[in-house]
Formats: structure tokens, C-alpha cells, sequence
């Protein structure tokens, strides 16, 4: 995709990932999700502490310059609050000239700030369809984004299972929506529910 169609993307799936968020009642932190061992509590923890490490490393930061800022509680009391602030930064980010073209100090890099970027649209999306499962909130991700996340993991679902980041990959049944295939790409059960035990 274009990277005007990647900043898209990445702000979509920040957005509707916070329309999850929002809508999740402190009675709910503690509940189990379809990531292995995590709680929402955790799980919430893991996507805000990751956009505000996107902000950092997108504007030219290494992480050796962040050290351990950023580890620890980044949710504070509001969640909603707290998500919402990272997610701008991440996207603001993003968003800078130059940002998409210059290297990012990543884990597994540096690689340039549009794989990153990539990468980001893909973890946020992902993991608020498991906040979504896992706390009764909308559970149909935007269609365009659906596409557009398949854009992207398709041509690396082997560097991506490999990755452990996602869980292995799950077969889905021959008439599977576009959603489904999607998720089970990535180690997801479409039919979870916190019932469930943990993939």
C-alpha cells in the first residue's frame, strides 16, 4: 500500500481499537484473553506501552535511549485516557516527514519506519479484536482493515509465526469471511470466548 494508505490504515486501527477501549469496565481488567497468559489489565498494558515505544523509535530514538522509561504500569488510573494519549503520539509519529524512509531502532532491526509502521497497524488491530472478544465489545473489525492487515501479514506469515508474537497459525474452514482467515492466520479462534481456555 501506498504510505499515505499505511498512515490511514495505522490511524484506523488505532481508533477503533480505542472505541474498545473505551468501552471496558474497570470490572473487566482482570479477565482472561486469547493471548497466552494475559489478562486485559496486561494485555491493555502491552498495546499503550507499544505505541508509546512506537512514538519514541519513529522519531529517530533508539532503545537505548528510552532504557527503561517506559517499563512498569503506562496505564496509570484512566485507561481510556492513557490509550487515547499513546495513540496519537504513535500516530503523530508516524506521520513526521522523513519518518516512513528513515531506519527505526526496533527489537528485530533497525528496519525502515514504514515496516515498523506495518508492523504497529497490524499488533493494534489484532489485539483489539482480543480486547474486543474478551470484554463483550464490538467484535467486526472494518472490512477496509481487514484488507489492508492481510495486505501487509500475508507475505510474511512465515517471519511472523516464527516471531512468536501471534501463535501458530489455525486452519480456517474453506468458506471462511475475510475476518476469520485473518485471524487464524494469527493464531486466533474466531469463536473465542473467555470461557475458553487460553491459545
Amino acid at each position: 500500500m501506498s504510505p499515505e494508505e499505511l498512515l490511514d490504515s495505522h490511524a484506523r486501527a488505532l481508533d477503533w481499537t480505542g472505541t474498545v477501549v473505551g468501552r471496558i469496565p474497570r470490572s473487566r481488567l482482570e479477565a482472561p484473553t486469547p493471548c497466552d497468559e494475559w489478562t486485559v489489565a496486561e494485555l491493555l498494558q502491552h498495546v499503550v506501552a507499544g505505541n508509546l515505544w512506537a512514538a519514541e523509535l519513529a522519531s529517530g530514538r533508539t532503545i537505548a535511549d528510552v532504557g527503561d522509561r517506559l517499563d512498569g504500569d503506562v496505564l496509570g488510573e484512566d485507561v481510556t485516557h492513557s490509550y487515547t494519549e499513546s495513540a496519537a503520539l504513535a500516530d503523530a509519529a508516524f506521520r513526521v516527514p522523513g519518518a516512513l524512509s528513515a531506519p527505526c531502532d526496533v527489537s528485530y532491526g533497525p528496519v525502515p519506519g514504514a515496516v515498523f509502521c506495518e508492523h504497529r497497524f497490524v499488533d493494534v488491530l489484532v489485539h483489539g479484536w482480543d480486547l474486543a472478544v474478551s470484554t463483550s465489545g464490538p467484535q467486526t473489525l472494518p472490512p477496509g482493515l481487514v484488507t489492508a492487515c492481510w495486505e501487509v501479514v500475508e507475505p510474511q506469515l512465515p517471519e511472523l509465526e516464527a516471531s512468536g508474537a501471534f501463535g501458530t497459525a489455525l486452519e480456517p474452514s474453506p468458506d471462511a469471511p475475510a475476518q476469520d482467515r485473518l485471524l487464524t492466520a494469527l493464531g486466533r479462534d474466531p469463536g473465542w470466548t473467555p470461557a475458553q481456555p487460553r491459545l
